[in-house]
């Protein structure tokens, strides 16, 4: 047995991946630990992810080189007021020879998708996306077309933007599994940015060479995922905080099932990220502002005050008591 195939064994398929992903990465990005982490776990529970960071803070450089390392079919789509469904999905095109209809497939039929600046496409353009997402699948003229069972959707908006831009409704927003806040990095990671441009002027980060893993690995971490035991005492705490936050005061609309069941398979992630085969609170607390700071209404009184719903969410946890 190879030796790091015995790695694999005693820490675990999704452990290893996590460590290999930070390591791998991190040959292209400098810090961004978390954005890399919630991305790979976005991936195993089989969900889509919203990345919300100001520009430059390397959230398409990550996504791209994530589907490098994972060795997954990638496309990008870029947002535009302008943008129909079409340009997403495909179109059917009549061809003169056979006198047919042939669908010529868009950029959702890949593995990895990138919809730069989501917030930027039109209301009908956004719902033909989403509906992608949930379904997994392209109808088109009354022909459903499947996509492939790693495809994943990775959006990316700019929180301080908002000319021109067309804000995802909260129906929409509950499709995704988590929303990742990118924060700029530290002063040591942005220091490190500055010496790799210094040291390497010519060359460019999608250059680099990673080393991918295989779909054997991935498929075995999406696996340990899945199997993570859960405690009925656990899955009251769980349901204990979905449900205070519809009865919280300062919460005008609070999570639902659909948040509630993400929230469990994103817990499930971390504890596998963890090395462990079961649940505990602290997995919990730890999804929780991912997988629920999007999906949360606060009231207006609330944000005048300077709340935010990852503050709103860490007060619910701390009001929520933990199993026996």
């Amino acid at each position: 047995m190879s030796e790091e195939a015995e790695v694999m064994m005693e820490r675990g398929a999704a452990e290893e991946l996590f460590a290999r992903g930070r390591a791998e990465l991190g040959k292209v990005i400098c810090g961004q630990v978390e954005l890399i982490d919630q991305a790979l776990l976005t991936l195993l529970c089989g969900g889509h992810a919203l990345i919300e960071g100001v520009p430059g803070v390397a959230k398409t450089l990550t996504v791209k080189t994530l589907a490098r390392f994972l060795g997954l079919d990638f496309k990008r789509v870029q947002g535009t007021p302008d943008m129909m469904p079409a340009d997403i999905l495909g179109t059917s095109v009549f061809s003169l020879k056979t006198n047919e209809f042939a669908f010529h497939r868009g950029p959702v039929f890949t593995q990895f998708l990138l919809a730069d600046e989501v917030n930027r496409m039109p209301p009908r353009t956004q719902a033909a996306l989403l509906e992608s997402m949930e379904e997994r699948q392209v109808t088109m003229d009354g022909e459903r077309h499947a996509l492939d069972d790693f495809f994943t959707v990775f959006a990316t908006q700019n929180p301080l933007e908002f000319e021109g831009t067309y804000p995802l409704p909260e129906a929409q927003l509950d499709r995704f599994l988590l929303k990742i806040q990118v924060g700029y990095p530290s002063a040591e990671e942005e220091r490190a940015v500055l010496e790799r441009h210094h040291a390497a002027v010519d060359a460019h980060p999608e250059q680099t060479p990673i080393e991918p893993v295989g779909m054997a690995e991935m498929a075995a971490a999406r696996r340990e995922v899945r199997d993570v035991h859960v405690e009925p005492a656990m899955f009251d705490y769980l349901l204990a905080v979905a449900r205070r936050t519809r009865e919280w005061p300062a919460i005008s609309l609070g999570a639902s099932p659909r948040a509630a069941a993400g929230l469990l398979m994103v817990a499930k992630g971390y504890a596998a990220k963890d090395g462990r085969d079961y649940l505990i609170p602290d997995d919990v607390k730890e999804a929780a502002l991912p997988c629920l700071r999007h999906r949360l209404i606060l009231k207006p009184e609330v944000e005048l005050e300077g709340f935010d719903p990852d503050r709103v969410i860490r007060d619910v946890l701390a009001a929520t008591p933990l199993p026996k």
